[in-house]
């Protein structure tokens, strides 16, 4: 077999492990995008880990870890594509917004439907400066896994972010 076609080989896999840890995640729950535990950071690290082998087999060259990086850089501008150019591909792949509280009644099916429980809504709530779950007028779980909460007759709007990892700067 040619070098070639060996690294269009990992390229293939990577894809492949690509598109499986999405459908993962799609299946999984969004709500994991944006309230990352530190059980959800020790999960995430042992993922990469084990599919590592899967997408470079036993090529542990510069090239082969190229390859690998070049196939996800490119599964992930198609997807990104896809998800700006087709409503119906960014549904299928983010799936939609859920609704979890309205006028402060939670609603069972919002809250089934995002795998929260209400300790979690609960938390997310008094995060967004709302003091409980009855105060909130609307919560909603966005498709990237970040959560809104509206309160005040709608009119205060608060989103909770993810939160970007702060390095220490140590003089």
């Amino acid at each position: 077999m040619s070098s070639y076609v060996h690294y269009l080989i990992i390229i293939a896999k990577s894809v492949t492990i690509y598109v499986f840890i999405i459908g993962a995640i799609r299946l999984f729950g969004k709500k994991e995008l944006a309230q990352l535990s530190v059980i959800d950071l020790v999960f995430i690290l042992l993922i990469s880990n084990s599919v590592q082998n899967a997408m470079v087999g036993d090529d542990s060259t510069v090239l082969g870890g190229v390859a690998a990086a070049l196939g996800l850089f490119i599964c992930n501008y198609i997807f990104k594509f896809f998800l700006r150019r087709s409503t119906r591909f960014s549904k299928l792949v983010q799936g939609e917004k859920i609704v979890i509280v309205v006028d402060g009644n939670l609603l069972q099916h919002g809250l089934q439907q995002s795998m929260m429980s209400v300790e979690e809504v609960q938390m997310a709530v008094r995060e967004h400066g709302v003091k409980d779950i009855s105060e909130a007028d609307l919560v909603v779980l966005e498709v990237d896994g970040n959560i809104t909460v509206l309160s005040k007759d709608y009119s205060f709007k608060t989103v909770k972010r993810r939160k970007k990892p702060q390095l220490s700067h140590n003089p």
